[in-house]
């Protein structure tokens, strides 16, 4: 079997180059290790910056997403007892829309389908080949029967523990890392929101969010210790916890309910570079992970294929490879930048253990800094709704 590309991963990155490929005629296969229902399964980020959007719109697939998604303006930060709003709009003329990775991977799916595009699902021991020369191939065994297929290029969009970034020679990648002593415990309720946009709470207790995934459906997350366990963790004990984080306004309002999912996310900066090795091209969590603080996994994957997509169109439609030979340096310079304004907001708003008195004095200055100065203000404002590409 032969493919224009080969994309290994059917996350949201995956998903989103095989679209945009699809539309403009380039041939590409997709291999996903797990299978369809368990990567419908994965519960993940849910704000989206507007390049994201216009990326998904640029498939067709975004009529759920404008019907559906919430149109948010600002967020709030509370912290002494009290809130402040940060009005995204006002300062940058951006907003963010708040929709779930899991509906998004679902309306690409939908439309992978739709046109008989092909995805693999449950393709065991994924293995990009010879993609340092000219002739890279890709093999995987599905239905019991090893497969090869040769291709012109390898899009790994597969993760962090994924095959791609593995197959790297150790001595051709680096990898910058910093591990944070506190996870995030998360849950999924079905009640409604305690606030129409999201409430990032600092509190001597730990960090706290108010997020949702529609009107009815709210996402609330709890600073952790690292090597706490879900288990541990009644649903009593969180609504609790997280009442005790948020000012009093916001903790009366809150509406207590079952969750449906629970679980802890353990926080981390990741970066490996460079994201090129001849052929094989990392994409999203391949290459980066970052904390969720600052709402930028998902959307960092997004922006890694939109120069992917725009190297590979300039290739087939051009017989360019300059998009291909600056893909590594274009999608890290914006990487970093997410990177460094991640690790910034989970300093700003998270007590670290063992920081002691002074360091705590320089975050709560920090916090009435950025809240008081319209400055300040307006550089997290331009962060938070993205970078421009």
């Amino acid at each position: 079997m032969r493919k224009q590309v080969v994309i290994i991963g059917s996350g949201p990155s995956g998903l989103l180059l095989g679209q945009l490929l699809h539309g403009i005629g380039t041939d590409a296969l997709i291999l996903e290790r797990s299978s369809k229902e368990h990567v419908l399964a994965r519960v993940r980020a849910g704000v989206l910056e507007e390049g994201t959007v216009g990326l998904v719109r640029a498939t067709g697939l975004a009529g759920r997403l404008d019907a559906q998604g919430l149109k948010h303006d600002g967020f709030a930060i509370a912290f002494d007892g009290r809130q402040h709003r940060i009005d995204l709009h006002a300062l940058t003329g951006k907003r963010v829309i708040v929709y779930g990775q899991t509906e998004l991977t679902a309306d690409l799916m939908a439309g992978r389908e739709a046109v008989s595009a092909e995805t693999v699902y449950e393709a065991a021991d994924v293995m990009p080949h010879d993609f340092d020369t000219d002739a890279p191939y890709v093999t995987y065994v599905h239905g019991g029967t090893t497969h090869r297929v040769d291709c012109d290029f390898i899009a790994g969009c597969d993760g962090y523990h994924g095959i791609s970034r593995r197959s790297v020679p150790a001595g051709a990648i680096s990898t910058f890392e910093r591990s944070y002593p506190f996870g995030w415990l998360g849950i999924l309720a079905d009640v409604p929101p305690v606030s129409e946009e999201l409430i990032y709470a600092s509190h001597p207790r730990g960090f706290a969010l108010c997020s949702m995934r529609s009107p009815t459906r709210s996402r609330y997350y709890v600073q952790c210790d690292g090597d706490d366990k879900a288990e541990n963790w009644s649903d009593q004990r969180f609504w609790d916890e997280l009442r005790s984080r948020l000012p009093a306004d916001a903790a009366d309002a809150v509406t207590i309910g079952p969750s449906f999912e629970k679980s802890i996310a353990v926080l981390r900066s990741s970066v490996s570079e460079p994201m090129r090795f001849g052929r094989l091209f990392l994409c999203g969590d391949a290459a980066h992970i970052v904390p969720p603080t600052g709402a930028k996994g998902l959307n960092l994957a997004a922006s890694d294929v939109h120069y992917l997509f725009g190297a590979l169109r300039d290739f087939y439609g051009e017989h360019s490879t300059a998009g291909l030979d600056a893909y590594s340096s274009r999608a890290l310079a914006r990487v970093w930048k997410a990177v460094r304004f991640s690790w910034w907001m989970t300093l700003l708003l998270h007590p670290f253990p063992g920081a002691g008195p002074f360091r705590e004095k320089l975050r709560a200055a920090e916090i009435e800094y950025v809240t008081s100065s319209h400055h300040a203000a307006a550089g997290l404002a331009e962060n938070y709704v993205g970078l421009p590409y």
